[in-house]
């Protein structure tokens, strides 16, 4: 007599998210890959070549259509890719774990919006906001601050204009070019008593 067989507990699929989960989904991939401290790092070091963000934005648009194409991807199969364009785009081995902990915040972003739960993105999406604002702030005031620096020192060159040139408007030494060095002359040919040239060596021209 046969031995009853067990049933094996089928593997619960993952739910295929609607168009406003995956909106937010898309959202989270974002934000995350553009939280990665070593992505972050290879964008702004253009290790990746002068098209560092577009790779960047590729990836975000790569793992999203990953999960559409497989949905059952997990946080292993994520965390190889990562390594893997971090590898072969940014030529940077990444063996600190992050690859892992962002593969991870993703599946739990995923979870997350599959149960109309977006809290975790709008708080991303918040931090971020707040982020470009104080970078864009320290940005402008940089900027500002150059540009006064500038006119001081335009300010500064016209006094020199009004105290150091004459009436006639004569450039000061200060502002002169650098003289150009003429070409040294070819030495004339010395002939002796008997009609013969002397050879003259390089060391005496």
């Amino acid at each position: 007599m046969a031995a009853p067989t067990t049933a094996q507990p089928q593997q619960e699929q993952p739910a295929i998210l609607t168009a406003q989960q995956q909106q937010q989904f898309d959202l989270g991939i974002t934000l995350a890959l553009n939280g990665w401290p070593a992505l972050s790092l290879a964008v702004a070091s253009n290790w990746g070549g002068p098209e560092s963000g577009d790779k960047r934005d590729w990836l975000c648009g790569a793992v999203s259509e990953m999960f559409t194409e497989r949905p059952e991807t997990d946080a292993e199969d994520l965390e190889e890719v990562l390594i893997q364009v971090m590898n072969d785009e940014f030529d940077v081995v990444v063996d600190d774990g992050s690859a892992a902990e962002v593969a991870r915040q993703i599946m739990d972003l995923r979870e997350q919006c599959a149960r109309n739960e977006f809290g975790t993105v709008q708080s991303l999406w918040a931090a971020y906001q707040e982020k470009m604002a104080k970078k864009g702030a320290g940005a402008e005031k940089a900027m500002f601050k150059r540009v006064e620096n500038e006119e001081e020192e335009d300010d500064d060159e016209d006094d020199d204009d009004d105290d150091g040139g004459d009436e006639d408007g004569d450039i000061e030494m200060d502002d002169a070019p650098a003289p150009v060095r003429a070409p040294r002359e070819k030495p004339e040919p010395e002939v002796d008593e008997e009609g013969f040239t002397k050879v003259v060596g390089r060391r005496k021209r």
